[in-house]
């Protein structure tokens, strides 16, 4: 009886549930690129159509088919047009830095400090999974380009139904699974308020950050604009190690292309916008409760990366802080209390 009481308490109930939810998505781990990449176009598109929609007096439904047929047509444009260009110069970007890595420096304290710390810190394996992920998605592009085409008709489709898809959902809430589709919709608001919020946030912040860098490096007269700026972008998705794994390849190339000199001006550049990145466009797109010390955020990372690979770099916050948000754990002085419902609650 004492069991019974225990099982059918709200907290236990909803940490089974979890625990279940847990376990369907590792048992379908094999399309957790599908998912991911569904939820996010899901996501990123009805955050952009519901802005639009609010400055431009168009129909939601045609607003939703014009962008989407505009991104199709930009990334089929983009595929035909650029991809040679942006895989060859991948290709020499990686056999440049590797070339630079392999050779001996003996006479310069400088450079074998560097390689120093980059061998202590495994930095060179962080470059060489992400080097790798690249020029494997690059190299595997008609399944890359068949997953997010995919992803891309079912957020379509999403967008297109979901007044409709919130009716229909909203029916199991007095069927027979009623209590397992409330602690659902309750994990649901949860992911989507603090996940969904975060990759945004980090989409925006790559784009600004790439844009940025792009043009700091054609000023600088750096080769290979294309490749280094879809690896800008992709580093700019982690939060904080990105950019310190980003100066990694970028010092390397302007020691080649025009020495210290080179190195000391993209060094000074990256700080100009690494503090636009955390003092303008942190604040005002993370909440507080995504203010992370920069300790978690580099356990976070590692362990992430250990257990989920390079996704696990760009998840790997959103889920920390998401779990923060299930277990009500808010930053109190940035704040404003509000009486809401937590995990045991």
């Amino acid at each position: 009886m004492e069991i019974a009481k225990f099982f059918q308490k709200k907290g236990v109930k909803r940490v089974l549930i979890f625990a279940l939810i847990v376990l369907i998505l590792y048992s379908m781990r094999s399309m957790i690129n599908f998912i991911l990449l569904t939820f996010i176009f899901s996501f990123l598109m009805d955050r952009l159509v519901e802005f639009t929609a609010k400055r431009v007096p168009i129909n939601r439904k045609v607003l939703a088919l014009l962008m989407y047929t505009m991104i199709v047509g930009l990334l089929t444009f983009g595929i035909v047009r650029y991809f040679p260009i942006i895989t060859n110069e991948i290709t020499q970007l990686v056999r440049q830095i590797t070339n630079f890595y392999t050779q001996p420096h003996e006479n310069n304290v400088v450079l074998n400090y560097i390689e120093d710390l980059i061998s202590n810190f495994q930095i060179s394996s962080y470059l060489e999974n992400g080097f790798s992920f690249i020029v494997k998605t690059f190299t595997d592009i008609s399944h890359v380009s068949i997953q997010v085409l995919l992803s891309l008709l079912l957020s379509l489709f999403f967008l297109l139904e979901k007044p409709r898809l919130k009716e229909f959902t909203a029916k199991f809430k007095d069927s027979k699974i009623a209590p397992f589709y409330n602690e659902i919709a309750f994990f649901g608001s949860k992911f989507t308020r603090t996940f969904g919020k975060v990759i945004e946030a980090q989409f925006i912040i790559a784009i600004v950050n790439c844009l940025l860098t792009t043009i700091g490096l054609i000023v600088l007269g750096f080769p290979h604009i294309f490749g280094l700026s879809i690896m800008v972008f992709f580093l700019g998705l982690i939060p904080v190690a990105g950019v310190i794994i980003s100066l990694i390849p970028l010092t390397i190339i302007a020691y080649t292309v025009g020495g210290f000199i080179n190195v000391i001006y993209i060094l000074i550049f990256i700080c100009v916008i690494h503090a636009i990145e955390a003092y303008i466009l942190n604040p005002k797109l993370m909440s507080s409760k995504t203010d992370l010390p920069v300790f978690y955020t580099f356990v976070v990372l590692i362990f992430s990366e250990h257990f989920f690979g390079v996704w696990g770099l760009i998840i790997g916050i959103p889920i920390f802080v998401f779990l923060l948000d299930v277990l009500d754990v808010t930053n109190k002085d940035n704040t404003v209390p509000v009486k809401k419902k937590g995990l045991f609650h």
